[in-house]
């Protein structure tokens, strides 16, 4: 292992990435980056090289908070700071890990001796480290919710703040936000997007020739690093020299009234919400203009910080992809520009200021190879060629054509449905609406979500006990209650409380977790035949964004013809789900044991990997089975074998038409689990809210 990073200026192509960072560099008022792209595209290694470029920075000796010495924060916990004397050092660069505590982000306070020393012994944490540097957060999107709620506080505040039963400590914590994440393992929770200030979507070349000179460098790297950076030193000494510059030149630029109108009516065009937007962009274009040494914000820096700023702020629910129409945006620019502007003065459609300016004094170096990988990134990283969009999830191939059987013939009318790779037909699927609330009983210690009651670090106190491990959340009541009777014994001389380690008492707060949220659909061609798969389809994705809400995982298992395919193995991606759905094919038999029996497995499985999650199976289906001997008894069967092991159950009835056999609720009562309709499956009308209640009342009474 090596500690020389990878040079910046030997990273070739993601052109928006690279100009990104840079902009964050030369005004950390941009907010950060948000990088989402494939994995082994070499966004950490371009993150972690941008720490060597930032200019050092001064502060305050022996302080442990980064306290500039001409500005000292005056609540500073190693303060105060009068006439302080200073030391310059370079920018750190943390990085927050997936799986990062609550006291590792803000730091600890040691309670036993704030009560009983009255002593603020206080540890600081990576947001500390991280005041006036870089905080980098690999895989962002996987980080759980009460660690994403302290970052957010963060990042709105610029403090961090430790409140421990009325001991409380504060400091300053303003940071460059920078965060990478590949969609299809789950997206972000909009509040935490939202203040990212930008967002690049990236993807690896698929150049032949440029991958080739990927693989050339990174092992020329490998062999010797520090020969390799030394190649690339006066590049970046040059590069890291023209941040320096242009952040000198910075409070000098002019944000002209002409481009402020351009940038509130892009804003508005694209209906985005609230005016950080419009603040974002302000921002943007004038380190833009900055970064390309003028003294006024042009149109060209008005479109790149559109390009960058805004494509993750349009998102109207978890299924629509980041973008940005481009005609449109041209459209809206030409519609504010001043009249009198020539076209002499316009800057050519579709040109990259950061190329423009980057072709001389900061030396990039010729066009070649990302760097190595680092976090989530494989050895096979490569160049981006421009930082093009992030490709869309792969679908996973359609099951193999059907058996012929009693249900072959009722595929939907010509014209119904496309003709799927396997030759059966896809629906399309309705839109979706808000549904019920479908909850598994008993209370959990799984990840915190927003589903199932559970013991978490969030929500409401319901009890005290013991500490385990490290006193994080003191219950005060019961720590007293518990020293109160051996004060005398103790030779209790004051008011002051004798404590000792066995008193105290810890919270135990029950919140929501999240769950596994396991979809078994039906997709034979009993479902197609009266064309109800649109409002199936519907259905689930409903049930999808649902999940996506409550921060659940989610599986898709689909039956049909022959046997049951696992379409989606369990992930926090519900893009990917939804994908997924979009192109499952009906026809053929319907197996309906095999589904449950291929259920059976994952959840077992997936027990195995997270024993902590709990499960909640939803079987979409009208109840049928066909396809061999005793199809039906083989189904109970497998019903029975989930409802013995108390997997929580919801089976969604798509059973329609005048006469209707109840086989979906003898399944429910099969599995322990509940029946509902699809009508039954919306949250709002008076009917559904009625069944809800009695429905979830006989759940929770037959999973006891």
């Amino acid at each position: 292992m090596t500690d020389v990073r990878y040079p910046f200026t030997a990273i070739v192509g993601m052109a928006d990435l690279r100009l990104g960072l840079l902009l964050n560099a030369v005004s950390p008022a941009v907010g950060g980056v948000l990088v989402r792209g494939e994995k082994g595209t070499a966004k950490s290694t371009m993150v972690r090289a941008l720490a060597g470029l930032l200019p050092e920075i001064a502060t305050v000796t022996g302080c442990r908070f980064a306290c500039d010495p001409a500005g000292a924060d005056p609540q500073c916990p190693d303060g105060p700071h009068a006439a302080a004397s200073g030391t310059d050092r370079p920018a750190h660069l943390v990085e927050l890990p997936v799986g990062v505590t609550e006291d590792r982000i803000v730091g600890s306070l040691d309670l036993e001796r704030a009560l009983a020393e009255g002593v603020k012994a206080y540890e600081p944490g990576l947001l500390a480290k991280a005041h006036r540097g870089v905080l980098y957060i690999d895989e962002v999107n996987l980080l759980q919710d009460h660690v994403v709620d302290l970052l957010l506080d963060a990042a709105a505040m610029g403090r961090s703040y430790v409140e421990r039963e009325g001991v409380s400590v504060r400091h300053a914590a303003r940071f460059l936000l920078v965060g990478t994440m590949n969609p299809e393992e789950g997206e972000l929770r909009p509040q935490l997007l939202d203040r990212f200030g930008l967002t690049v979507e990236i993807a690896a070349t698929r150049e032949p020739g440029e991958r080739a000179e990927v693989v050339r460098r990174r092992l020329s790297y490998d062999a010797d690093p520090a020969s390799f950076a030394a190649a690339y030193q006066a590049e970046e000494e040059a590069l890291a020299g023209r941040i320096t510059t242009a952040r000198a030149l910075l409070p000098q630029v002019e944000l002209t009234d002409q481009a402020l109108r351009q940038i509130t009516a892009v804003c508005a065009a694209f209906e985005v919400d609230g005016l950080r937007a419009d603040i974002v962009m302000a921002r943007t274009a004038v380190a833009l203009a900055a970064w390309n040494g003028r003294l006024e914000v042009l149109e060209e820096d008005v479109r790149k910080a559109a390009q960058l700023a805004l494509p993750h702020r349009r998102r109207r629910n978890p299924f629509d992809a980041p973008g940005l129409d481009e005609e449109q945006l041209d459209r809206t620019l030409a519609e504010h520009a001043a009249s009198d502007d020539s076209a002499d003065d316009a800057a050519p459609e579709g040109s990259d200021p950061f190329d423009r300016a980057g072709s001389g004094e900061d030396g990039p170096g010729p066009e070649g190879p990302d760097g190595p990988e680092g976090g989530d990134d494989g050895p096979d990283g490569g160049p981006d060629g421009g930082g093009g969009g992030a490709p869309e999830p792969s679908a996973r191939s359609a099951p193999a054509t059907p058996e012929a059987g009693p249900e072959a013939s009722d595929a939907p009318p010509p014209g119904s449905g496309a003709p799927a790779p396997s030759g059966g037909p896809v629906a399309a699927a309705g839109e979706p609406y808000r549904t019920r609330l479908f909850k598994v009983p008993g209370t959990g210690k799984g990840a915190q979500g927003r589903r199932s009651p559970a013991e978490t670090d969030g929500g409401h106190t319901i009890r005290s006990r013991r500490p385990q491990g490290l006193l994080a959340r003191l219950h005060l009541s019961a720590t007293l209650q518990a020293a109160a009777p051996h004060q005398v014994a103790r030779g209790r001389a004051s008011r002051a409380l004798v404590l000792r380690k066995d008193d105290f008492r810890e919270q135990v707060r029950q919140g929501r977790e999240s769950n596994l949220v396991l979809f078994v659909v039906d997709a034979s061609g009993s479902m197609a035949a009266r064309q109800r798969m649109t409002a199936v389809k519907g259905a689930v994705l409903s049930l999808l964004m649902d999940a996506y809400q409550r921060r659940d995982k989610i599986g898709l298992i689909t039956f049909r013809g022959s046997g049951a395919e696992l379409a989606l193995p369990p992930t926090s991606s519900v893009e990917v789900g939804a994908a997924r759905l979009e192109q499952l094919p009906t026809g053929g038999r319907t197996p309906l044991a095999a589904g449950l029996l291929r259920a059976h497995e994952v959840l077992r499985v997936e027990r195995m990997r997270d024993p902590h999650r709990r499960p909640l199976l939803v079987v979409v289906t009208d109840g049928r089975a066909t396809g061999g001997k005793d199809a039906l008894a083989r189904a109970g069967q497998a019903a029975g074998l989930l409802g013995a092991q108390g997997i929580a159950s919801v089976v969604l009835d798509c059973e329609a038409g005048p006469v209707r056999l109840g086989l979906a609720r003898t399944l429910a009562g099969q599995l322990g689990g509940t029946a509902v309709t699809l009508d039954e499956l919306r949250a709002e009308g008076v009917a559904a809210l009625v069944h809800a209640h009695r429905s979830v009342g006989k759940f929770d009474r037959k999973a006891a």
